[in-house]
């Protein structure tokens, strides 16, 4: 069950040429453009006790920010364009949610410079047997317009206007930090190098995954490129079969850092998608994964890396309750070196939850 509400449009009268010329019409649009979707959890979204996969919800976030993207840059004179997915901020997944409860997903443009859109994602759960609902996640997500008739250019972006002055100064600060962030994120070359494979429990050669996905039309835009959802979940399943390889346990997707398009998919590539334990806390663990693509059409161009990020996942009992997750074993200098990678931005978000709090009470 799927219901789609169009974001409500504020009508004026048209005068002189406007009325001529209303359907591209020049003027800013005012902030605060929104996009509405929901539609009841099947049991093919969820896992085998009933926890709606995180891979799902990240494909309707995803879905939801490309239909406001794609809406807004169209609503001025050019070339018609399609907006693509370049950045996924950090999202935390605040409760679960379960088969039978709607998910309601709204999205609003809260930033846009020359070439890029910021779309933020709400996500609710209802309980339509109790009326109960509930945040589940908040998302940010970054978009680039993409010319129907040169997919090399990049049409510039209708600006919005602002309630307020620091709104939009808050937003160039949010700009400028993500180009930062995403020119630091190296896609680094070629397929993952994995490690061998171990029959050890709890290395990283025991849980280490990846899975095959040949890109069929059904994946892609009007643009014959892969819809971002599509990419994140299929990065969310191979995390999740790496976490319950290594905890033996029901798993759920608990946050996801950063997730970075570095390059398109175009439809007919052989993508791999990777996955490796990088470490374990007491309660959580993250996970690892990149995106690899092969374009067997093109072979000239040779397999590149197309998309990175970070998950974590924790573990829970028949309850829902978190249970202890198993600590991975480190072997190998390079593995020690992820290890304490992550764990620093383990306790860097820790950090930023704990002062968050503070800063709510």
């Amino acid at each position: 069950m799927l219901c789609f509400k169009p974001p409500r449009v504020k009508e004026r009268p048209l005068q002189g040429s406007q009325v001529k010329s209303h359907k591209f019409s020049k003027d800013v649009v005012e902030m605060g453009p929104k996009q509405q979707l929901c539609r009841m959890m099947r049991p093919d979204d969820a896992n085998v006790v009933g926890n709606v996969h995180g891979g799902t919800i990240l494909k309707m976030i995803e879905e939801a920010g490309c239909i406001i993207g794609t809406r807004h840059c169209n609503t001025q004179p050019g070339d018609r364009c399609v907006a693509a997915l370049a950045r996924v901020e950090r999202t935390d997944f605040l409760f679960p949610m379960f088969i039978g409860e709607v998910a309601h997903v709204s999205a609003e443009i809260t930033y846009t410079s020359e070439h890029s859109v910021e779309v933020q994602v709400n996500v609710m759960s209802e309980n339509i047997l109790t009326g109960a609902k509930k945040l589940t996640n908040k998302a940010t997500l970054w978009y680039v317009p993409f010319s129907l008739q040169n997919i090399n250019k990049v049409p510039s972006v209708p600006p919005i206007t602002y309630v307020r002055a620091e709104q939009e100064e808050e937003g160039r600060k949010r700009y400028e930090a993500q180009k930062v962030m995403r020119s630091e994120t190296k896609e680094g070359d070629g397929a993952m190098e994995t490690t061998l494979p171990n029959t050890e429990p709890y290395t990283v050669g025991f849980s280490q995954s990846s899975l095959i996905h040949l890109v069929g039309p059904s994946d892609c835009t009007l643009h014959g490129f892969v819809h971002g959802g599509v990419t994140m979940k299929l990065m969310d399943e191979v995390a999740g079969i790496v976490a319950a390889r290594h905890c033996k346990t029901n798993i759920v997707t608990a946050s996801v850092d950063a997730i970075n398009f570095h390059r398109k998919i175009k439809k007919g590539c052989v993508l791999t998608v990777s996955g490796r334990a990088t470490f374990t806390s007491n309660k959580s663990m993250e996970i690892e994964v990149y995106v690899d693509a092969d374009p067997l059409m093109e072979a000239e161009q040779g397999k590149y890396r197309a998309v990175s990020a970070f998950f974590t996942y924790i573990s829970l009992d028949k309850m829902g309750r978190a249970l202890p997750v198993p600590p991975l074993k480190i072997q190998g200098e390079e593995e020690q070196k992820r290890f304490d990678e992550a764990q620093g931005r383990y306790l860097h978000n820790k950090a930023k939850r704990l002062a968050e709090k503070d800063i709510k009470n």
